[in-house]
């Protein structure tokens, strides 16, 4: 990645800043002396791991033969004690653990002990059904209750949880159950989405002939008489039977610190997926002190984070954050604009949601949608806002500051991946003076640099690969089965830093930049264009809502810009508009950046998880079959845009 400024200013140019508010900063968890703390990372991660439950304490706090780290050496612990009986033993016995809303419009209150009772209760019935420690288990379940009680059982008998989000194809349920060679598969009979039934079960018995690793199968009833669900006799079993009669105490296992607690798989777009391996004691210790400190928890807060329990950010701050610090969070089943779009206000008007951490697609459909939505509920029980999964746009991050907000919220603006388990970069709130679009510093504890094609620190303003420096607790410690390229994917470019594969700038005053992956650069005619810059510049505009940015071959250039705008309602995709647009573009950023060709759409695709599919729309530019779209969430989209991107070219 070259360290070409020319056409990577734009970012670089937003000059309003954000303090945070007085009355948040006399009251914040954190304090700037937390940076200072963390300039010793073995002390400060030893004493945020000292705050939670150890059968044994370690021996040693970090042994790093890179690139392979082992925390809290000799350490004993158990992620479901932690999560449970922790906060049973005082006033947090009876403290609502979850407030969930089913899409059909269900709610259910979970207790603490009502959470440890049932985990405890399904704990037993697993090892019934022949689970041990170590064993692995593949999850497969929309975001209700007892995805949460799955994997609290797993990890409390010791065998590692396999979670395959419920959005994903049967035939990547198969190549993932089969990778870890799972002993048991938990799903559901069907899900509800957009008044729709998924038929869960049903996916997986297309494929339970070609997994040989499996010998039970257990089933939550979540949609009953609507779907007629098959049950093999001997291997299917009910969940409601299984935990019936079951033992409302489960002895917890008592794990090695660098026992694996959890097997994910990455959502790699090419090849087979990546196993991602996290392990029990540092993953806690990063978790559990990220939440605090970055979501500035208090006991009287309700959390509410809105991703899919399938991903990594349900792992790391629906599941195990949340209850580690024993606070009180909404889980939500459907769609954000199902049965309309004021679905989520309404969630958080009803239950006084303080802190609410999405993701910057989720924010930019509802600027689409418009702030009459918004101005129908009463969001004054907000007190800081969050975003997750990719870069925001500033002007997204300023209409979220302004209308979700009120002008009063603190943003923390996250980044993170799979692989590093915990948040690494964000701003401190109570701390931190937040630039809009900008992800501001490394977590304390934790080190990050942009690095040029030679590995060197690029000079503040430049821009390059972004590589973290040292190892933190929550970091994976391989690729199941597959070590080697565990070392070759981040590892082998830079002796001794960690290759995200995202590309980033690092402005004068130190605040870091999220561009995006590395391979999401367009070089026109020699210079290095950022998707991330372009499509910036485009939601600057006031007519449009989203975009997506990809390049297209040209023969003079080598590429040009193609741009999938998705317009505000009311506005229309006229030529007059497609010019209005690629003016808009030069005047930002400047000439070489300009759109080649401008196609408005209804949609994009996305994963589940809100991440934009470009090389889907790589695969429409060049006329190839689209590749795999197991994890599209409206696999649909794809004929509306292939039909609109061949109209365009016609043209």
């Amino acid at each position: 990645m070259s360290d070409n400024n020319e056409t990577l200013e734009s970012l670089l140019q937003e000059k309003r800043l954000f303090p945070p508010p007085e009355s948040f900063k006399r009251a914040a968890v954190a304090t700037s002396e937390i940076y200072k703390e963390g300039e010793d990372p073995e002390a400060f991660w030893a004493r945020t791991a000292s705050e939670l439950h150890w059968f044994e304490r370690w021996d040693k706090v970090l042994e790093w033969n890179l690139p392979f780290a082992k925390w809290f050496v000799g350490g004993k612990i158990n992620a479901s004690y932690n999560c449970l009986d922790r906060h049973i033993g005082g006033p947090s016995r009876d403290k609502t653990a979850i407030i969930w809303e089913g899409e059909p419009g269900e709610q259910r209150t979970i207790t603490y002990f009502d959470l440890y009772r049932e985990v405890n209760a399904f704990a037993n019935a697993l090892k019934k059904l022949g689970v041990k420690k170590s064993d692995r288990v593949t999850i497969y379940m929309p975001m209700i209750p007892e995805i949460v009680i799955a994997m609290l059982a797993c990890a409390r008998i010791g065998a590692p949880h396999s979670v395959v989000f419920g959005g994903f194809s049967a035939e990547a349920l198969r190549e993932r159950i089969n990778d870890a060679e799972a002993k048991l598969l938990i799903t559901v009979d069907g899900g509800y989405r957009r008044g729709k039934v998924i038929p869960l079960k049903q996916s997986a018995d297309e494929i339970l002939k070609d997994t040989p690793t499996i010998e039970s199968v257990v089933v939550v009833r979540r949609v009953g008489d609507i779907l007629r669900t098959a049950m093999r006799q001997g291997r299917d079993y009910w969940y409601h039977d299984v935990v019936s009669g079951a033992e409302e105490y489960c002895k917890p296992e008592q794990m090695d610190a660098e026992d694996m607690l959890f097997l994910l798989y990455s959502s790699g777009t090419t090849g087979k997926p990546k196993g991602v391996v996290h392990t029990t004691g540092g993953y806690l210790t990063g978790v559990y002190t990220t939440f605090k400190y970055i979501f500035d928890y208090k006991p009287e807060d309700v959390f509410w984070c809105t991703a899919d329990v399938g991903w990594i950010t349900g792992h790391s701050y629906i599941i195990y954050g949340p209850l580690l610090n024993g606070a009180t969070q909404v889980m939500y089943e459907g769609a954000p604009d199902y049965p309309g779009r004021g679905r989520w206000w309404s969630i958080i008007e009803k239950h006084k949601v303080s802190i609410l951490y999405t993701a910057p697609t989720a924010i930019r459909s509802f600027i689409k949608w418009g702030t009459a939505w918004l101005e129908q509920y009463d969001l004054s029980s907000l007190r800081l806002l969050g975003t997750v999964g990719e870069p925001i746009n500033p002007e997204a991050w300023v209409w979220y500051y302004k209308y979700v907000g009120n002008e009063g919220c603190p943003i923390v603006d996250t980044w993170w991946q799979t692989e590093t388990g915990q948040v690494i970069l964000t701003p401190l709130p109570g701390v931190t003076v937040c630039k809009p679009g900008s992800v501001a510093h490394p977590f304390p504890g934790t080190g990050a640099e942009v690095v040029d094609e030679h590995g060197n620190p690029v000079k503040p303003g430049g821009s390059g690969y972004l590589v973290l420096t040292k190892p933190w607790p929550a970091m994976l410690r391989t690729l199941y089965k597959d070590e080697q390229r565990y070392i070759e994917t981040y590892w082998s470019r830079f002796p001794g830093k960690y290759l995200t594969g995202d590309g980033a700038k690092l402005d004068e005053d130190g605040y870091f930049w999220i561009l995006g992956r590395v391979d999401d650069i367009i070089k026109v005619a020699g210079h290095r264009i950022s998707t991330a810059e372009v499509e910036s510049a485009l939601v600057d505009h006031q007519a449009v809502a989203e975009a997506a940015v990809i390049g297209i071959p040209h023969e003079i250039k080598g590429e040009a810009i193609a741009a999938f705008v998705i317009l505000k309602e009311g506005q229309e995709g006229t030529p007059q508009m497609q010019q209005e647009l690629r003016a808009h573009v030069r005047k930002k950023i400047g000439p070489i950046a300009v759109p080649e060709t401008v196609i408005f759409v209804s949609e994009l695709p996305k994963t589940r998880s809100g991440k934009i599919m470009r090389r889907l729309l790589r695969d429409i530019a060049s006329g190839r079959a689209p590749g795999d779209v197991s994890t599209l969430a409206e696999p649909a989209v794809m004929a509306e845009l292939k039909q609109k991107y061949e109209s365009q070219e016609a043209e």
